[in-house]
């Protein structure tokens, strides 16, 4: 997180021209100003604000002041060099620019803060911090200095906006235009004002002050009420705009994810046109995607706008998809439509790379032109062109969609859109939203975030995933899963989550298949002995069946079993799809596992009963004795059962090897022991299955019935399996001759080169959020924080090593540079930890704020933290 651009009453600082004035936005183009100390990330390339501070401008002197002071950050020394602890990396961006334009926030105590401004040593009385919280989404601090008294602030504009003098207004009206131009590069912004106090007034506030915080009752309500009363009639300093680069793999991740039919909701405290950039950046939101905006403040004029954007949506899908929508009152959806959502944006990749050159789509067929249709050639190109609807509404106008009167309307417009961003929300509001999906869709929900304000969402959600970032831990601590970076949301959902979802599906059926083919034969049995209580097996094996004899290896299926490798899962998103829609375990799979285990109770019981009945061994002794008859029908269930088995199983393992073919050698050594006379020997009583299992397996009979049973059983399973692969294959059929025969590597190999070239020609936008815990002030002013004794610095020289040149690049270098960065290798999940704890949101933290993982945007029900 770096500080990028700022604006100074009304001066835009940030921004290079050449000659004839167009702004050079190629950064590669420029060379960054050198400075005696800054960060690694940090790049400044404007001379124009080197010069304003070396003439010692008044505007712009404070304004760097104020980002030195305004804050909760504790430095302290290492290896001979100050580093800043802070609660959130926006405030260390902003503390360390300002350290880098040579205002060095040198060290704290409980009562003063002392900066170090060109060589001179400036020490402030710290007289109240005036703390940060989601409602107040602003700071302040109030400090003095040779009898002066001085109140800065920092926050969002909208809060800013609000507590300004009257004589600001032209200068709010200017610093607004330089806040949208900011926002529309990707940069998440705050404002910075500040007035001088009396010291009457002041004095007269601290009582108040001081009342409020020993007030028995209200005490939180009369402490804001305070700090409302001294923070009024500011004057605006200035505007930052600090960029947050997005981490390797979001865009990708978001847009496979959105491939999957994962619906996306990203839930953040940015300004709109900042979210909307971000959106833009990671491919959430699409230059072809109709998108509304909702941003009204007023009930009604929001139950308006509602409307007008669900008429809009009725007219278009009315105009591209020729369809009559009769009863406008009755809720949208899709499928009442008969438009497959999914499918028809795989028909519109198919018709856009047509037009490109013949490319495979998802499922690895090459995608024929669309059918032929009465619609003329310009609306053709319309439905081709669309990518869906999506929508953006600001916290303001939220609280009214979220009321019992419109929060139905505005889950309606939710759920036809491909994605959906609210700006500016609280984390109240993050809750609120997926709530209202859950009690209403009926949906699993997933919300992930990175900070303090995303916990009440990620305890709320069904799976709550937390970000181990710069934000802290709180959301690590309250979730379900957590890791280091975004996009290995990607790899938990698409693959481990698939394959959780198969293996459990697949562990399902065959437990329900195996207990009904052991139990009927019993039922079987019933009608031969009257429905005694004489059981068909030894009761050794009624005890051991499900423990050795047939569950180790659909353990080992529920634990290991793939049917296609990670790679494919994570770029065919298209095969997360049947687990959406229960396709791998429904009533109707229940049922066919209930039918197939009673068709195999009775051939097993039926087959084994006919080859017995009547027949002698060449001794003339007759093979139909209960003891003999029970253990070949066990033989017979046990073999049976983990055939089919083996046959649900794609990936074959060593360990399924030897559970599998273990399992049924364990079956035939544990009888041959229980049933031999040595066990006579030991225990000295009658056992009737003595000599059984010699006896059984010792005749042919046997083996020609097991031989026959199975074929019986397993042929038409087989046969059915290589029918349905062949002529009615899915998805996942399709990926595994895919790959067997490799009939999609080249189309993959020149898609891949066209994604690559098209992201070399993307702006990169970017962003941050303003994510702070409430308590810090009061930390500091009581003395139980403190910094570590940080040395006295010399503060870094403005007077650049380099003068500002313009460097001419060709663009294949660019083109080359972009290559390599989109060719680094994908990061695995080496760094993923799960985490069943949960977090109090009024549990106090004294941990350090700080990660080395790069904070980035948080989409799904997404999460972004809030701006102040």
């Amino acid at each position: 997180m770096t500080f990028n651009k700022c604006s100074i009453r009304g001066k835009l600082y940030g921004y290079v021209t050449d000659k004839a004035g167009n702004e050079i936005q190629d950064s590669d183009k420029l060379k960054s100003i050198e400075f005696e100390e800054k960060d690694e990330e940090f790049n400044w390339y404007d001379q124009k604000l080197i010069d304003a501070i070396k003439n010692n401008e008044e505007d712009e002197r404070n304004f760097f002041t104020l980002l030195s002071l305004c804050h909760t950050v504790m430095p302290e020394e290492k290896d001979g060099k100050i580093i800043y602890q802070a609660q959130s990396p926006d405030e260390n961006a902003l503390v360390s620019a300002a350290r880098s334009f040579g205002f060095v926030f040198d060290n704290r105590t409980q009562n003063s803060i002392t900066i170090r401004v060109q060589d001179q040593e400036e020490t402030y009385d710290l007289l109240n911090i005036l703390d940060f919280n989601n409602d107040r989404k602003r700071m302040s601090v109030i400090v003095k200095k040779d009898g002066k008294i001085v109140l800065y602030c920092k926050g969002a504009d909208s809060k800013i906006k609000e507590r300004l003098d009257s004589s600001e207004t032209d200068m709010m009206a200017q610093t607004d235009e330089h806040l949208n131009k900011f926002a529309s590069d990707g940069l998440r912004t705050l404002c910075l004002a500040w007035k001088e106090l009396d010291e009457g007034e002041y004095n007269k506030w601290a009582e108040v002050l001081n009342k409020a915080n020993t007030s028995m009752e209200n005490r939180e309500e009369k402490v804001n009420d305070a700090y409302e009363e001294i923070e009024k009639n500011l004057k605006l300093l200035g505007a930052t705009g600090i960029e947050d680069k997005l981490q390797d793999g979001v865009p990708e991740c978001i847009e496979r994810l959105s491939h999957a039919g994962i619906k996306i909701w990203v839930l953040t405290g940015d300004k709109v046109a900042t979210a909307y950039n971000i959106g833009l950046s990671c491919r959430l939101l699409t230059s072809d995607m109709e998108t509304s905006m909702i941003e009204e403040e007023d009930e009604k004029e929001v139950e308006k706008k509602l409307e007008e954007v669900r008429n809009g949506m009725i007219d278009k899908i009315e105009q591209l998809f020729d369809v009559k929508i009769t009863d406008r009152r009755k809720r949208l959806d899709w499928n009442d439509w008969g438009i497959d959502v999914m499918k028809f944006d795989q028909h519109r990749k198919s018709y856009n790379n047509n037009n490109r050159g013949q490319t495979q789509d998802p499922n690895g067929h090459i995608p024929q032109p669309p059918p032929p249709t009465t619609e003329n050639d310009s609306s053709l190109q319309d439905r081709d062109q669309f990518d869906g609807f999506g929508l953006l509404i600001t916290g303001q106008a939220l609280v009214h969609a979220l009321s019992d009167k419109l929060k139905m309307r505005f889950l309606e417009l939710g759920t036809l859109c491909k994605a959906v961003v609210c700006c500016r929300v609280t984390p109240l509001q993050k809750a609120q939203v997926v709530e209202l999906v859950m009690q209403n869709e009926k949906k699993i929900t997933l919300a992930i975030g990175d900070g303090a304000n995303d916990v009440s969402m990620i305890q709320k959600a069904h799976i709550g995933v937390g970000i181990s970032g710069q934000e802290g831990r709180q959301a690590v601590l309250a979730s379900d899963f957590s890791f280091g970076q975004f996009c290995f949301l990607e790899r938990l959902l698409l693959v481990h989550g698939r394959w959780s979802y198969l293996r459990i599906s697949k562990f399902l059926r065959y437990f329900f298949y195996k207990n009904f083919a052991f139990t009927l034969c019993h039922f079987w049995f019933g009608f031969f002995s009257g429905f005694s209580a004489r059981t068909l097996y030894d009761p050794f094996f009624v005890a051991t069946y499900n423990v050795f004899f047939s569950s180790l290896p659909v353990l080992a299926l529920g634990v290991f079993d793939q049917d296609v490798s990670a790679d494919q899962s994570m770029t065919k998103p298209h095969l997360y799809t049947p687990g959406q829609k229960n396709e791998f375990f429904n009533k109707k799979i229940f049922a066919e596992s209930v039918i197939h285990g009673i068709l195999t109770s009775c051939i097993i019981f039926f087959v084994a009963y006919l080859s017995v009945s009547n027949s002698t061994r060449p001794n003339g002794i007759t093979q139909a004795d209960l003891q003999s008859f029970g253990f070949m029908v066990a033989t017979i269930m046990v073999i049976v059962v983990n055939l089919q088995n083996a046959l649900d199983t794609w990936y074959w393992t060593g360990v399924y090897h030897f559970v599998l073919w273990g399992t049924i050698i364990i079956h035939f050594l544990f009888h041959f022991a229980l049933y031999s006379t040595f066990i006579l020997k030991i225990f000295k009583k009658n056992y009737e299955y003595v000599g059984v299992a010699q006896s059984v397996l010792s005749n042919g009979n046997f083996w020609f019935t097991l031989l026959l049973t199975c074929a019986i059983l397993i042929l038409p399973i087989f046969s059915r399996e290589f029918f349905r692969m062949r002529f009615m294959p899915n998805k996942t059929d399709r990926a595994r001759l895919n790959r067997k025969y490799r009939i999609d590597e080249k189309a993959a190999f020149v898609e891949h080169i066209r994604q690559r070239l098209r992201q070399a020609k993307r702006p990169i936008l970017s962003g941050y959020a303003f994510s702070q815990q409430e308590g810090w002030g009061p930390l500091i002013t009581s003395g139980r924080m403190q910094s570590k004794s940080a040395s006295r610095r010399r503060a870094p020289n403005l007077i650049s090593k380099a003068p500002l040149t313009t460097i001419d690049s060709d663009t294949s270098q660019i083109l080359n540079s972009t290559d390599e960065h989109l060719l680094k290798d994908e990061k695995g999940l080496k760094e993923t930890s799960i985490s069943n704890k949960s977090v109090p949101h009024d549990e106090p933290t004294d941990s350090k704020m700080l990660s080395n993982t790069t904070k980035e945007t948080d989409p799904l029900l997404l999460s972004h933290n809030n701006e102040p």
